[in-house]
């Protein structure tokens, strides 16, 4: 196994700590790569956090460090810099060292213990299966889905949890969508809801429903409309507009009304139009790389008691207004108290999903992310008030927010709305630009970023785009891996990597597991789309400048070793995207 450079000058401070200040042996010794290459390959501020309890300028702790750094000889110097750095540079032996560790560990290279095996939940995308899954939609799958690799690689136990709201009033709308359209195809018209769900998809479930059991489900739109509230009160002045029913009021008169007519048979609408959707989700899914350990139901909670039992360890939080019961959240840090029951005795989302919280937490992960949309910011603070008047610990929770998409074709912004069918799918998205486009482009902002996505860019076959770039890098690679004539490379000489470009590509190597370990930590699976971009753009450099297949055989073989660790470090970080590695383009 070669050098690991940052754990190898870590011990070499923490030697020259022990002779400086030993009183102070258990501070932590940081290193990090500078932003300039001129100040060396690693930095540490070790003098600076001495400096106070040592009453001693920085500049002067960090030159007794120096002093009494054991010799090395991987390290060709040590200097003071700025208000008390240490800046190390490296041997050129130390920095090719790498090409050897890559090619010896392939796949696994950049793989981390740094999770050592804790339980992590991460729940992402979770929309309401009302309707196909939109580009929005796909920004959280590709992030919830690079993030759950992400830490997978960084040594975490990943479970990926889609969370599947099968009880709430969006699938009573859809269900009641569908039954309405059903009606029309048979000849009995109700007029459709502005507000009720208007995509072609929910005529077409109307269509197998009609297609299957024919008449069964059929009852007279007078009859419909019957069960509907009448407006209360005359005119208010000279507004007639003012006796209509309030939109929402009229949607719920219809749910109830389907469900009184129907029955016991509004059940089956209503299992009907969600196994469709959830079964188009998960398809959908699929297709875009995106795969889930548990499909958890919303349902289930109330089913096994859990949102009851969790409503009654909050008992003491709760208090009785206007007959709804409310979650006293302001004692939480909330800006408001919260309701928990309706006054019709129904539970409100609030409550059940209090209870997935508490579920999850009693399913003994270390840690639960949430991804959810950016809208929902104003909740998050709810669920932790929650969580702490539940007696847990609310810090186990954390919570990824990922902005809005916006989708342009050309200079036209595209709209998308669930409810009225204007929409762009992720399908369509994936089927216009490729599911690598897809999956590379939602990485390229960091997730609380808004997303301009280019389609024109996206399939491009140009420099200007970015995962055409990275994967270009890959392919080129593979291509004089194929020319070279099955020259070996693990007995190269990694000596005769001395040249800038070469070191430059060696440290950028070098840099992939810390990389792991940082964006891990910080949930931001978007730096490895950064991070192969630059790769990319330095191999591309040093192509165009130097040969590979030169004559010089020794030569040849050390340039080949180090083409072969780029395309293992291109092919790793676009694994943990979802992103593929051709070997032509």
């Amino acid at each position: 196994m070669a050098l690991d450079p940052k754990s190898h000058l870590t011990d070499l401070l923490r030697s020259a700590l022990e002779s400086v200040a030993p009183e102070q042996r258990g501070v932590a010794i940081l290193l990090e790569r500078p932003k300039q290459a001129s100040h060396g390959d690693y930095a540490s501020n070790l003098a600076l956090q001495l400096a106070k309890a040592q009453k001693t300028n920085p500049r002067e702790i960090a030159g007794r460090l120096i002093r009494e750094l054991p010799v090395s000889v991987w390290v060709d110097a040590v200097e003071v810099a700025g208000a008390g750095f240490i800046n190390f540079r490296l041997t050129a032996e130390a920095k090719t060292g790498v090409v050897q560790d890559i090619l010896e560990r392939g796949d696994d290279y950049g793989r981390s213990a740094l999770g050592a095996g804790r339980k992590i939940q991460v729940e992402f995308v979770s929309a309401n299966p009302t309707g196909p899954l939109h580009v929005g939609h796909g920004r959280g799958a590709a992030y919830g889905a690079s993030l759950a690799s992400l830490l997978a690689f960084a040594g975490f136990a990943v479970t990926r949890e889609y969370y599947v709201n099968d009880a709430g009033r969006q699938m009573d709308i859809l269900a009641l969508s569908c039954w309405l359209r059903y009606l029309a195809q048979l000849g009995e018209h109700v007029p459709f809801p502005a507000n009720a769900y208007q995509g072609d998809y929910v005529g077409e479930m109307a269509a197998q429903i009609r297609a299957a059991h024919g008449e069964r489900y059929l009852h007279p739109a007078a009859a419909v409309l019957a069960c509907l509230p009448t407006p209360a009160g005359p005119p208010l002045g000279d507004r007639p507009e003012a006796t209509e029913p309030d939109p929402d009021a009229r949607l719920d008169g219809l749910i109830r009304a389907a469900k009184d007519l129907l029955g016991e048979d509004w059940a089956y609408i209503h299992q009907h139009v969600l196994t469709e959707q959830l079964a188009d989700c998960r398809a959908d899914l699929e297709e875009f790389g995106v795969h889930f350990d548990v499909w958890f139901s919303e349902r289930s909670l109330y089913d096994t008691g859990m949102v009851e039992r969790a409503m009654a360890r909050l008992e003491k939080h709760i208090y009785v207004q206007n007959g709804a019961k409310w979650f006293r959240s302001t004692a939480f840090g909330d800006e408001k108290d919260r309701v928990v029951q309706r006054d019709n005795g129904l539970y409100t989302y609030f409550a059940s999903d209090i209870a997935y919280h508490l579920n999850k937490l009693e399913r003994g992960f270390d840690k639960i992310v949430d991804v959810w949309g950016a809208d929902h910011h104003g909740y998050i603070a709810r669920v932790r008030g929650a969580l702490t008047a539940l007696g847990c610990d609310e810090t186990r929770l954390d919570v990824a927010l990922v902005q809005f998409v916006s989708l342009w074709r050309g200079t036209e912004r595209v709209s998308m709305s669930t409810r009225s069918g204007e929409y762009v799918t992720l399908r369509e998205l994936r089927g216009e630009v490729g599911l690598d486009a897809c999956r590379f482009f939602y990485m390229l902002r960091k997730p609380e970023q808004a997303l301009d996505f280019d389609l024109d860019l996206a399939k491009s076959q140009s420099n200007d785009n970015p995962v055409y770039y990275v994967q270009y890098a890959h392919a080129r690679i593979s291509s004089v891996l194929a020319q070279s004539g099955g020259v070996t490379t693990a007995d190269a000489d990694l000596s005769l990597l001395g040249g800038e470009r070469e070191l430059a590509l060696c440290a950028r190597l070098a840099a992939f597991p810390e990389l792991i370990e940082s964006a891990a930590a910080d949930y931001a699976p978007h730096a490895i789309a950064f991070y192969l971009k630059d790769l990319a753009a330095e191999f591309h450099s040093y192509y165009n400048a130097e040969r590979i297949l030169v004559d010089d055989a020794a030569q040849r073989g050390a340039r080949l070793a180090l083409a072969a660790a780029l395309r293992q470090v291109l092919r790793n970080g676009l694994r943990i995207l979802g992103v593929s590695a051709p070997e032509s383009m």
